[in-house]
């Protein structure tokens, strides 16, 4: 076997980690609009009448990360991993309107440090899906003037925090928030509306507008960006103008929009969150197209249908490298029951960031989703994400083979080399 050195070699100072979310980890944030609407009698009736048991879509304890986030980082430092992305949970920093709890401050300040000791850069996200309830009450982000409330809290949380933080994420993905929560109705507040939607999303961008703005008077040498879900679209028909018109809308809706209502210009760097690729079909006489469901061919899916598809990864960088910003991915994962997939993930989709990088692509690190399997929304227990296996009983944190991959490609700063 040839000593010679793998070619998917990544630069130097690459910035490689994992993400997680308060929420998803931490455990008993009891006073989140989230946590509200898991303990609810209507939540669990609609789940009964699917047949779930409502056990199993409540967060509780979580992973009880807000107690072994010592534990969780010494996994980082041993798995090689320099970068980690969390989120401030701000119904824990203000459980009511106008009462601060310092001590949360503290708290989230120990982990920060901790982080630094073991030099492992911050991503720091200040909303991460959840509200604190009182903030959902006022109306939540369907308020335009509620922003105020967002603002003073990351006001807060900057002077405090900000010496440990190296990179700011005001807004974890705007856009998927605002399809579940206001245009599908699975998320609290379980609305159905277009119109509510629109607004929803108008007011997130300019919250994070505000918001950037804030924090480079507050902390002017830290990145601002946010985590956008960017998602690879293709229509079938290549022929077709319409089709085409169908295709490149859908992709400035999910990809773009947001950073042109808020101004790239609020975005000191690019932070994308890639899971799946869309096929767009288009039935005769209709102008609409509906998203393909790609098991009925027996394309490669993930546990919760999505299809796998590496080179979309690849699409998304290179369209968003010409809008020259420094790009990380902030999210890239797997829900697998089998390890052995997330491995086969990790490879391809990371094979594809090589490539993308020689392509041009401003790519400066990488995230995967998750370190932990974590508490997946309205999902529940079932999606297994994590690198690190976690009992729901115990707590216990095991290290899947996924773990020891990833920090091989870690130490090499390379893929290994049969990745060709």
């Amino acid at each position: 076997m040839s000593d010679a050195p793998s070619p998917f070699r990544f630069p130097d100072h690459f910035l490689w980690g994992t993400a997680t979310s308060a929420h998803q980890v931490e455990g008993n944030n009891r006073y989140s609009d989230w946590w509200e609407w898991e303990q609810s009698q209507a939540r669990h009736e609609s789940l009964k009448r699917e047949g779930k048991n409502p056990e199993d879509y409540i967060s509780g304890q979580a992973c009880d990360h807000y107690h072994r986030f010592e534990e969780d980082i010494e996994l980082m430092a041993q798995g090689g991993q320099n970068a980690h992305r969390l989120s401030i949970e701000w119904a824990r920093i203000e459980p009511r309107e106008g009462e601060w709890r310092q001590e949360e401050v503290e708290h989230y300040r120990t982990v920060l440090t901790s982080l630094q000791q073991r030099r492992i850069k911050t991503f720091v996200t200040l909303w991460h899906f959840t509200n604190p309830a009182w903030f959902s009450a006022k109306g939540g982000w369907l308020v335009h003037a509620n922003r105020k409330y967002f603002l003073r809290y990351v006001d807060r949380i900057a002077r405090a925090l900000g010496p440990h933080v190296d990179f700011w994420i005001t807004l974890n993905e705007p856009g998927v928030y605002t399809q579940l929560s206001y245009h599908w109705g699975w998320w609290p507040p379980q609305q159905r509306s277009l119109w509510a939607s629109i607004r929803v999303f108008i007011n997130l961008a300019l919250a994070h507008r505000a918001a950037y703005h804030l924090l480079k008077r507050v902390t002017p040498s830290r990145p601002v960006g946010i985590a956008n879900n960017v998602t690879s679209i293709e229509a079938y028909r290549k022929h077709h103008l319409w089709d085409h018109v169908m295709e490149w809308s859908a992709l400035i809706i999910a990809n773009h929009l947001f950073y042109r209502l808020s101004g790239i210009r609020t975005h000191d760097f690019l932070g994308i969150n890639y899971y799946f690729k869309t096929r767009l079909l288009r039935t005769r006489g209709k102008l609409k197209p509906t998203t393909d469901n790609v098991t009925r061919y027996h394309r490669a899916v993930n546990d919760m249908g999505w299809e796998i598809h590496p080179h979309g990864l690849f699409d998304v960088l290179m369209d968003l490298s010409h809008l020259h910003k420094p790009i990380y991915i902030t999210e890239n994962g797997i829900p697998a029951r089998h390890d052995e997939q997330r491995i086969a993930f990790i490879k391809d989709h990371l094979r594809e960031v090589y490539h993308a990088l020689r392509a041009g692509a401003p790519v400066q690190g990488y995230c995967y989703w998750s370190l932990l399997d974590n508490f997946e929304w309205h999902e529940g227990w079932k999606p297994q994400f994590g690198l690190i296996a976690v009992d729901r009983h115990t707590h216990t944190r095991t290290p899947k083979h996924s773990y020891h991959y990833y920090r091989d490609i870690i130490t090499a700063n390379a893929l290994p080399k049969d990745s060709l």
